[in-house]
């Protein structure tokens, strides 16, 4: 779900002078990048994912198995200040901290067997909003947080189904939730079951 493109100034992930991320295929073109990262993905994405406790570490598994097949830095945190649409994401130096204080949100009751639906999606839908703006990894946040919340929303008992995901009203509602407007963002959630 790339959208518009990143705002980053010489990085160092993308080729020599263009805004191509260096690639395991040795890709230039960005609309062959695309294709080969979406083969990869989908792929990837037909495998089991990563066991884990929900932690950070596991949602650097998730973001690794998802996308090892594509870049050399998979499942690693970014290195370099990025933004998109005008808003700019956690800076690389504050990452860590930042996502290890969201994550300790996962053990509440909200998170787990016995919360309500409704309960769950409250929850889950500002911890995603919050995921967003960390925005971790240089690359495959938005496929790797929707599949980590998926995760979530299993564990809960309330698991969701993506294919249900439309592009064109989830990405304006997750640009949305950047300000912390998250209705949109829960409407989109909600959706997900298929009878919201």
């Amino acid at each position: 779900m790339n959208g518009d493109p990143y705002e980053v100034h010489d990085d160092p992930y993308c080729y020599e002078n263009t805004d191509v991320l260096i690639n395991r295929a040795g890709l230039h073109d960005q609309a062959l990048l695309d294709d080969f990262e979406l083969e990869m993905l989908n792929l990837r994405a037909q495998e089991p994912l990563p066991d884990g406790d929900f932690a950070p570490s596991h949602y650097r598994a998730v973001h690794h198995h998802l996308f090892q097949d594509v870049y050399d830095w998979a499942g690693e945190y970014r290195t370099v200040r990025t933004g998109k649409g005008g808003n700019w994401f956690c800076y690389p130096e504050n990452i860590e901290q930042q996502i290890n204080g969201l994550f300790s949100q996962l053990a509440g009751a909200a998170f787990l067997p016995g919360a309500t639906r409704d309960e769950f999606i409250d929850a889950v839908t500002y911890f995603l909003s919050e995921l967003n703006v960390i925005h971790c990894f240089r690359e495959g946040n938005g496929r790797a947080q929707l599949t980590f919340v998926d995760m979530l929303a299993s564990r809960a008992g309330h698991p969701l189904n993506l294919e249900l995901i439309k592009r064109e009203t989830y990405l304006p509602a997750i640009i949305e939730s950047f300000s912390g407007e998250l209705a949109r963002l829960r409407a989109e959630i909600a959706k997900l079951y298929g009878d919201a």
